[in-house]
């Protein structure tokens, strides 16, 4: 993966991180870790500024992020509640497991954009349910963009003190990524083969 990521970035330039951070969010197995490293790398060398990186690293960020949110306000919250009673035990989730979602978002909802920006497995699906639950676009942007520079300056940062060794992070990085979507697996099968249907208050009659 290294190898096309590096050529993709000294070819592009901050046009190529831009790229790879919107694509990063929309096909999460990129990992912005990598991208944002190579950046710094790139910086310590002489061949990039870090303010242009930074910023061309959290635009990318937060137009990759505006994809799931739009899908999520296109899709709409009630347009979720057939998809729930019809789909629920394969999705995992009961209708009030949605309602304790949206109730989350409505106090909390900045915290958890911004938080979740910093978890890898979760930093690009948490745009869904802001979408979903109708957080304002504003609001979105802002605390998406502020945490995704905060991340993006801690990656960019590593890559440039940590010099041309970063490319080792693709060692190891590939397999705690893998561990991640394993566990997330596991997760999911476990609740599949523990599932028990309940009467559901919102359920529509039949």
């Amino acid at each position: 993966m290294t190898d096309w990521v590096v050529h993709l970035i000294d070819y592009g330039g901050y046009w190529g991180i831009a790229l790879l951070m919107v694509l990063e969010n929309v096909f999460p197995p990129i990992p912005s870790e990598l991208i944002m490293g190579i950046g710094g790398i790139r910086v310590g060398q002489g061949r990039m500024e870090m303010v242009p990186l930074l910023l061309a690293g959290t635009i990318g960020t937060t137009i990759g992020n505006f994809s799931w949110y739009w899908l999520g306000y296109k899709l709409g919250f009630e347009r979720l509640r057939p998809l729930v009673h019809r789909y629920g035990r394969w999705m995992t989730l009961r209708w009030r497991d949605v309602e304790w979602l949206r109730r989350c978002f409505e106090r909390h909802g900045e915290k958890i954009v911004f938080i979740f920006r910093f978890m890898p497995a979760f930093r690009t699906i948490v745009s869904l349910p802001a979408g979903l639950f109708r957080m304002s676009a504003l609001r979105f942007a802002i605390w998406t963009t502020g945490g995704a520079l905060i991340w993006n300056i801690i990656l960019a940062g590593a890559g440039y003190f940590l010099g041309t060794r970063f490319d080792e992070i693709d060692v190891w990085l590939g397999p705690i990524t893998n561990v991640c979507v394993g566990l997330i697996a596991v997760a999911y099968v476990w609740r599949l083969v523990t599932w028990k249907d309940e009467p559901d208050a919102d359920a529509p009659s039949k």
